[in-house]
């Protein structure tokens, strides 16, 4: 087993730390894991990414050129990654921020969900990323619920920041029930 999958969006939209929860939650089950990020010089704005590659054999290169799944925060990360996606991969478009008349290749598999609205009714727009991630945990077999959940907890005590784990977990019901 082995899935390439790349977070997307724009800076301060979560998307680094999409692929750290994913990192973290493989690293939890002891599988291989990569995490390989990417972004420009701005802070917030400017598009932003990282590979995260998981498997149960070694990992030769921690850059996806042709990912599995894709979780595409914004329009542009839908514009730069969709035609790199292998044949059959996953395209998780927040429909919040995608043109809801976009065209996909028909050779891949659109999920949407609409991360941001999600966030901004439970009052924590900047949690979208993990509203998508519960999205993505409904159509992938890679973890089940609760021990990513867990992990996702796990990942934010060692943060420092486990006083949100709450809200995070609200967050994250919100995208899987979606």
């Amino acid at each position: 087993m082995k899935k390439s999958i790349i977070c997307a969006g724009l800076g301060g939209q979560g998307v680094l730390t999409a692929g750290k929860i994913l990192m973290y939650a493989a690293y939890e089950k002891e599988l291989n894991v990569t995490w390989f990020p990417s972004y420009g010089n701005e802070m917030r704005g400017g598009n932003a990414n990282c590979n995260v590659i998981i498997s149960d054999k070694r990992i030769a290169s921690p850059y996806a050129d042709h990912p599995d799944v894709v979780m595409a925060m914004s329009s542009s990360a839908v514009d730069i990654y969709e035609n790199a996606m292998n044949p059959g991969g996953t395209l998780y478009v927040n429909s919040s921020l995608v043109d809801e008349g976009r065209k996909y290749r028909g050779d891949i598999k659109v999920v949407k969900c609409d991360a941001t609205d999600l966030a901004i009714d439970l009052k924590s727009e900047r949690n979208a990323n993990l509203c998508m991630l519960g999205k993505m945990l409904v159509e992938s077999d890679l973890f089940a619920y609760d021990e990513f959940e867990k992990s996702m907890c796990g990942y934010f005590e060692i943060q420092g920041k486990g006083k949100y784990n709450e809200k995070n977990k609200e967050m994250l019901r919100a995208g899987y029930s979606k």
